[in-house]
């Protein structure tokens, strides 16, 4: 019997569409769902699963982003055989992505028995989302929003690349909220934060689901599970994506702050009342 069934899956698959690129944990959501679900969280199955489902929203990114990754390389491509073309900044960026997706590789293989043994605790989940709200407010508030897409460096890339790893060891803190704080510490502007938060997250989280794809097929977490929730994943990230864009083209993150800090008050409250186990 799989761990997890069809219904379950949509909605798992719904939550990590609607928050895997808004700056308020994908992995803290899906475990907060879980637990009130009665999903063991550390089940091996469960693991897999949501890393799996992962790659449906990666899938978003590179359909709405088509245009964007198939300039990149191509310019990769060209830089690789011309050596004139590699002082355009789409080949530049294109290596940049890679060397960024590095640490968090190294990070991810070496820390995996913690970060999906004790780190993958509620309590450490409620923690990281407050933790991480104080951090976005902050970087938000430092940051003059002065440079645009086209005023990446290689360094900028690097430190938000490296970011990611906050997210890794403690879920709750946000992939693309450490990433777009970051970012904006950078001075970056919100929208090339985000944007850049985007790019990077797609060799991180495809390798990451695909990594796991073995495990969440031979430890009982279901083909059609994985398969809806999948699918569910990349429609609703699709739509997230589109709105994301167009709404830190306005406004701050304050309203993502405000956010997090309720859901983590929330869910200190039900682990400390019993209502969830950690």
């Amino acid at each position: 019997m799989s761990a997890i069934s069809v219904g379950q899956a949509v909605v798992l698959g719904a939550v990590e569409g609607v928050t895997e690129f808004l700056p308020v944990s994908s992995t803290g959501h899906l475990k907060i769902t879980e637990g009130l679900m009665n999903i063991p969280v550390d089940d091996d199955a469960v693991v897999g699963f949501s890393a799996v489902i992962q790659v449906g929203a990666i899938a978003a990114v590179l359909v709405y982003f088509r245009k964007d990754i198939v300039r990149i390389v191509s310019a990769w491509f060209r830089g690789l055989r011309d050596r004139e073309e590699r002082h355009q900044h789409d080949y530049k960026f294109a290596w940049w992505v890679i060397y960024a997706t590095i640490p968090i590789v190294v990070v991810g293989l070496a820390a995996k028995p913690l970060i999906e043994g004790p780190l993958a605790s509620l309590w450490v989940v409620a923690g990281s989302l407050i933790v991480g709200s104080a951090v976005m407010w902050a970087a938000d508030q430092m940051g003059r929003h002065k440079r645009g897409e086209d005023d990446t460096s290689f360094k900028d890339a690097m430190l938000v690349g490296s970011s990611q790893i906050l997210a890794l060891l403690f879920p709750g803190f946000s992939r693309s909220g450490a990433t777009m704080s970051t970012a904006l510490i950078l001075d970056l502007d919100r929208v090339a934060a985000t944007r850049l938060s985007f790019f990077l997250g797609i060799p991180a989280l495809t390798g990451a689901g695909i990594y796991e794809l073995k495990d969440a097929l031979g430890t009982g977490a279901g083909a059609a599970p994985l398969a809806v929730g999948t699918v569910v994943s990349f429609v609703v990230a699709y739509a997230s994506i589109a709105w994301l864009l167009k709404f830190v083209a306005k406004h701050s993150f304050n309203a993502f702050v405000i956010y997090r800090v309720v859901v983590g008050l929330a869910l200190f409250g039900l682990l400390a009342t019993g209502v969830l186990d950690s």
